[in-house]
């Protein structure tokens, strides 16, 4: 027969209570939507202003100098500059959601430490006289036929992959870690590099496209009403605003644009070039020119090495933790080695106090089950203790009182003549 559900259950419903999704129990500052389909950094807020800079300056591109183009060409093909415009926007909106909500190459983290190369778990059981040597800091791999120095993480507690960092935003190790944006709210690395570098390509060439087109304007109004160009300037005062925006936004995202590209070219990470300088050692990454670029755009995207929605059991509290330390460097306690001890004892006659028939309540389970039997076995044991002190003072005490009764009476007897005769009183 099966147990009873329990009254708070409902029939049907299979959850494990001791179960939860990893992105409820990431260790990590990343911040997840849509039940952990999307991953962003802890500052994702910032994306926000991010959007409101690419979509406002849009929006009044396409109200106040888009539409005006729409009877300048024939066949009414001067709607094909909004449509691209808009169409360009979609595109430097989708790769920033790409780059911002995806798993960057997140390397999981370890439970525990590694062990060192050269431990054979031979001293395990003398851990404390003789602990395991302390890992190395660093230790080098072969990449290409050249050494490459790779760091251990405290915080992952594992040696990083090459080309691996651990992102101080994030609090997490990344592949082929290039920076953390606070633009995008998202590291980049490994799994979203492509897309990151396609938002600021086309972001730049967004910014190219409504700065032509807005000069295109002033001179349509300059030769319409054949005026000075400063004069045609004064007449669309939004022209001039996105103008201006658009050269300042050009610098930034075109600036990007240049130096990753220059990166590709040579198979750099922005986080290498800072830190390594290539250009001073040789580079054991770099491919060419060609093969470096098929790297980044035509090689398949590795698959992420978490699953955010998948369910691990639930990571027990610091108390607990402490106990079930506590527990498993404890004997467990045996009920029923315990009580053929007692008969044993009490077989053999062995005298038992309270210190030798009492066990180590430490070792006991931290269940409220074992709380009974400990709170139980300490009673049984005072009481036992009890009985038996009192049942020997009362031995004493009669044997006291036999002895005294047969003195008096000893005594008595002496001092009485032989026969009946009865004492007189002096």
């Amino acid at each position: 027969m099966h147990p009873p559900a329990p009254a708070n259950s409902v029939p049907g419903n299979t959850i494990d209570p001791s179960l939860i999704r990893i992105y409820r129990a990431w260790k990590g500052n990343n911040v997840f939507f849509l039940g952990g389909r999307f991953i962003f950094g802890p500052d994702v807020k910032s994306i926000f202003t991010t959007l409101f800079l690419v979509i406002a300056p849009v929006a009044v591109f396409c109200a106040f100098v888009a539409r005006k183009f729409f009877d300048d060409f024939p066949n009414h093909s001067g709607y094909s500059i909004l449509i691209l415009v808009i169409l360009l926007t979609i595109f430097v909106l989708i790769a920033l959601i790409l780059t911002s909500g995806r798993d960057p190459g997140i390397v999981p983290r370890n439970s525990y430490p590694p062990l060192p190369d050269n431990y054979d778990g031979s001293d395990s059981n003398n851990s404390e006289q003789n602990p395991p040597p302390h890992l190395p800091r660093s230790k080098e791999v072969i990449v290409n036929g050249i050494a490459v120095r790779v760091k251990y993480c405290d915080t992952c507690m594992l040696y990083r992959p090459p080309r691996c960092s651990h992102c101080s935003v994030c609090d997490n190790c990344v592949e082929r870690f290039d920076h953390h944006c606070p633009w995008v709210g998202q590291c980049i690395g490994l799994r979203n590099y492509r897309f990151y570098y396609m938002f600021v390509f086309s972001a730049t060439m967004l910014c190219l496209y409504v700065h032509a087109f807005c000069w295109v304007y002033i001179v349509r109004i300059k030769n319409s009403e054949e005026i000075s160009i400063w004069k045609a300037m004064i007449k669309t005062p939004a022209s001039i605003a996105l103008i201006i925006y658009s050269f300042i936004a050009v610098w930034f995202v075109g600036g990007l644009t240049c130096f990753h590209t220059y990166l590709i070219s040579t198979n750099q990470s922005t986080y290498e070039n800072f830190r390594y300088r290539y250009d001073r050692q040789v580079n054991p990454y770099n491919k060419g020119v060609i093969e470096n670029f098929k790297e980044v755009f035509c090689s398949s995207i590795p698959i992420s090495k978490n699953s955010f929605r998948s369910k691990v059991p639930r990571e027990p509290t610091e108390s607990s933790r402490r106990r079930g330390v506590d527990t498993l460097m404890m004997p467990v306690y045996n009920e029923a080695d315990e009580v053929e001890k007692d008969y044993k004892d009490e077989e053999y006659g062995k005298s038992s106090d309270l210190s030798d028939t009492s066990v180590d309540l430490g070792s006991m389970l931290h269940t409220e089950r074992g709380q009974r039997q400990v709170a139980s076995f300490l009673r049984q044991s005072l009481w036992e203790q009890s009985s038996r002190k009192w049942e020997t003072a009362s031995d004493v005490l009669d044997e006291v009182h036999e002895d005294g009764e047969s003195k008096r009476i000893t005594s008595d007897s002496s001092n009485e003549p032989d026969g009946n005769s009865t004492k007189t009183p002096l």
